[in-house]
């Protein structure tokens, strides 16, 4: 515990902790949020000072400053939040006096389009295509694309999958996706996903319902372990799984989730449905996966003639 918290109050220490256990259910928001705070504790004008009882607005502000300088907006955005939530907590719970965070403004941030590189359908079917099927890895790492290209799935949801979350109704498959906030959304498994699955499912042999969908890998071994998929294991198995395909773009997890709304979108699928089948609180976030602007927007810049 930073002395700085300890020496507060009382029962800081103890309520300094409830907020990131008991209020926070989402692991990686948890994880982004305890980073946040242990940068700002760490960031100079503020560990010189005895106690959080001493943190005043300025000091949150020199920080936005400090953080705007090395990161993105969205992540500025999300370190004010930590530092809004947890004093907010606090004074609530009676260890500071006022919350010295909720004056201050952070960056201003709109975008229509969304950063995250995304594969056209051709360049997605080409890396699923690249992976071989002669080992469990490869069929896991080909059954976990395809589970967040035909699914949108985000890789938390998906490798947080167990065995029994493929489940079966009415004669149809179904996905259960344990997605942000607790809440539960099921996806129909698209035809070709459902393939994968099956032939993942039956190298893997009979499993236990309560076990990790996706497991990880020993070693070089070609084998997997009893021990779940972790998304930062998967980026790494996406990005080598890039390189062998030939793909140029620096994509990531997440970038299969952009590919498959992208891809519904341009087959005529409606924004709509796409916002219910992404589970997104807004058709605004879902609208920043849609690249079906980007080669109107070539085509028109290529009319731009200087001979």
């Amino acid at each position: 515990m930073p002395a700085i918290v300890a020496d507060t109050h009382e029962d800081a220490a103890e309520r300094f902790l409830e907020f990131f256990a008991a209020t926070i259910r989402n692991a990686n928001t948890r994880a982004a949020y305890m980073t946040a705070v242990a940068d700002f504790l760490a960031f100079a004008p503020v560990a010189g000072l005895g106690s959080l009882a001493e943190i005043r607005s300025i000091h949150v502000s020199a920080y936005v400053e400090h953080v705007a300088a090395r990161f993105a907006p969205q992540t500025v955005k999300q370190r004010l939040a930590a530092l809004r939530g947890l004093f907010d907590w606090l004074a609530r719970h009676g260890v500071l006096d006022h919350n010295p965070a909720a004056p201050v403004r952070g960056p201003a941030y709109s975008t229509k389009r969304g950063k995250t590189p995304i594969l056209t359908a051709a360049e997605a079917k080409r890396l699923i295509e690249s992976i071989e099927t002669d080992s469990l890895v490869g069929l896991r790492d080909r059954a976990l694309i395809g589970v967040m290209v035909y699914s949108f799935a985000r890789i938390s949801a998906a490798v947080g999958m167990d065995v029994e979350d493929l489940v079966q109704t009415a004669g149809r498959s179904w996905l259960r996706l344990h997605e942000k906030g607790g809440k539960v959304h099921e996806m129909p498994v698209h035809h070709r996903l459902l393939e994968h699955l099956d032939v993942y499912l039956a190298a893997l042999g009979p499993q236990d319902a309560k076990t990790p969908l996706f497991r990880s890998a020993r070693g070089r071994t070609g084998a997997l372990t009893a021990e779940r998929l972790t998304r930062f294991d998967a980026y790494a198995m996406v990005r080598r799984r890039a390189a062998k395909a030939g793909v140029v773009e620096k994509i990531g997890n997440h970038s299969f989730r952009g590919t498959g709304i992208t891809t519904f979108l341009l087959n005529d699928g409606s924004l709509e449905l796409a916002q219910e089948m992404a589970n997104h609180a807004s058709p605004r976030t879902t609208k920043l996966y849609d690249r079906r602007d980007d080669k109107i927007t070539q085509d028109a810049v290529e009319r731009i003639r200087i001979e």
